[in-house]
């Protein structure tokens, strides 16, 4: 559930602060920061450094390849934010954190503020989580070149589940991971009606809303079953749906 009014304000604290200044012009973006639902702060790491040559990151010890973010400018960086933020929820990307999820998303979109520190190279020197107060969080189990691109992808997430933003609610909450029991969702069709031989399923124009709903909630299940069969075990299922599961299990042991 998002929260029912007020700005959700969020600021990215970055290496590259440009990516997120070129995201907030982005249609929907720009106008939902126009109607005041939400607002994106990006800040520069490296305006945080203190040297000639505003230098971010180091050699790390105890040896090994790459270079880590020193501690110094990501921490000054997301104090410059003041009070307006010290009180919001700071978030880590990082390919060891707790993994992102839709439900995740939904608290965060309930927030009034919120920080992500995005890293780079071999991740942000361990002190800052500590000093900051900040939870790592990873969006998948492999690793970016680029915390701004993981960054990038929970701010979509989250501001999408904003009332307003995307005019209509329901464009959200029936996605896949949203719908009733974070299904994955059935397939969308539109026009035409045949395409290259393969025809919109019949049901999907019979007009019989009951049916269709039916329908897309089997299409659901078996797709579930079948790409991430792991969310089903959250699920509470009808006796006719548990059957489905079923007969969907047996089909799989007689292929296999």
């Amino acid at each position: 559930m998002s929260k029912e009014g007020g700005r959700l304000r969020i600021a990215v604290v970055s290496l590259f602060s440009g990516l997120f200044e070129a995201y907030s012009k982005e249609s929907l973006f720009e106008k939902a920061v126009e109607r005041g639902i939400v607002s994106l702060v990006p800040v520069d790491i490296r305006d945080f450094t203190s040297d000639k040559h505003r230098t971010a990151d180091d050699i790390p010890f105890g040896g090994g390849a790459g270079m880590v973010m020193k501690p110094e400018p990501v921490v000054r960086a997301v104090e410059s934010l003041g009070a307006d933020f010290d009180a919001g929820r700071r978030i880590i990307v990082s390919p060891r954190g707790r993994l992102f999820s839709q439900e995740i998303a939904e608290k965060m979109s309930e927030l009034d503020c919120m920080t992500i520190i995005c890293g780079r190279y071999k991740g942000i020197d361990g002190r800052v989580g500590d000093i900051l107060d900040a939870e790592e969080i990873s969006i998948g189990d492999y690793v970016l070149g680029s915390g701004e691109v993981a960054g990038l992808a929970i701010i979509d997430a989250v501001v999408r589940l904003l009332p307003g933003f995307l005019g209509d609610i329901d464009s959200a909450e029936t996605d896949s991971h949203s719908i009733p029991g974070r299904l994955l969702s059935a397939p969308e069709f539109t026009r035409p009606r045949e395409f290259r031989g393969h025809r919109v399923p019949e049901i999907l124009l019979s007009g019989n809303h009951e049916a269709i709903a039916q329908w897309k909630r089997r299409r659901s299940l078996e797709i579930t079953f079948a790409r991430n069969s792991e969310l089903l075990e959250k699920l509470e299922l009808t006796d006719e749906e548990r059957a489905f599961v079923e007969s969907l299990k047996l089909s799989r042991f007689e292929r296999d």
